[in-house]
């Protein structure tokens, strides 16, 4: 299923999104600092956690579940559930943020720390960039140092709870410092790369990093 591609023409949201990108929509220009103020420039507190997908929830039970690395590693190997669990388990406490504007706040995490995660696969000194991949043939990029932060997790539960499908279970990627079109949701393969490569909401009209202290929402071309 990851190698499938999406069908993004007739996608309702894809097609909003767009707009939103070319309208420079909810872009305040307000400056922000995270170290003064918890909310990024142009957020709104929720307390609920909203859904957003491209249609699409894939159903992979723990024991369908995979994980590929490939790309510039020295140990290129695909995760199963038992060799996930079986690296260092972390429990973190984040916030995050969507480019949507909102964001949700003291989230508790447990998983894999993407630090303890590289020291495992070993990455090749040539590798500057990341590209992740979703059961549902989803992608976005990430530079191996946002993907390296010491934030960034692997999440398998949240609040002490298996990941729910419709949140991106069995697993999905945290990144808290970026907006969360970045942390892929049901993450299924993750390549190494040596440049930086635009993923899906990059290719429509999205920033290629994505840092809501800087309200990096749209792309500048």
């Amino acid at each position: 299923m990851a190698d499938e591609p999406i069908q993004t023409e007739d996608t309702k949201l894809t097609r909003t999104k767009r707009k939103w990108a070319d309208e420079g929509r909810f872009l305040t220009g307000r400056i922000s600092r995270p170290e003064a103020d918890r909310l990024p420039p142009g957020q709104h507190l929720v307390k609920n956690w909203p859904v957003l997908d491209l249609g699409q929830q894939p159903q992979i039970s723990k024991a369908q579940w995979r994980l590929d690395v490939r790309g510039l590693v020295n140990k290129s190997t695909t995760f199963d559930w038992n060799a996930l669990l079986s690296l260092p388990q972390t429990q973190t406490h984040s916030d995050i943020h969507c480019v949507t504007t909102w964001s949700r706040y003291d989230n508790d995490w447990s998983g894999v720390t993407t630090r303890d995660f590289l020291d495992a696969v070993d990455p090749q000194p040539e590798a500057v960039a990341v590209m992740l991949t979703s059961y549902d043939g989803y992608t976005t990029n990430l530079l191996l140092s946002d993907f390296a932060a010491e934030d960034a997790i692997i999440v398998h539960s949240w609040k002490g709870e298996p990941l729910a499908e419709k949140h991106g279970g069995p697993v999905r990627l945290v990144v808290p410092h970026l907006y969360f079109w970045k942390s892929a949701k049901w993450l299924h393969r993750i390549e190494f790369l040596n440049a930086d490569r635009a993923g899906f909401w990059e290719k429509n009209g999205y920033h290629m990093r994505g840092d809501p202290w800087a309200e990096e929402r749209y792309s500048d071309d």
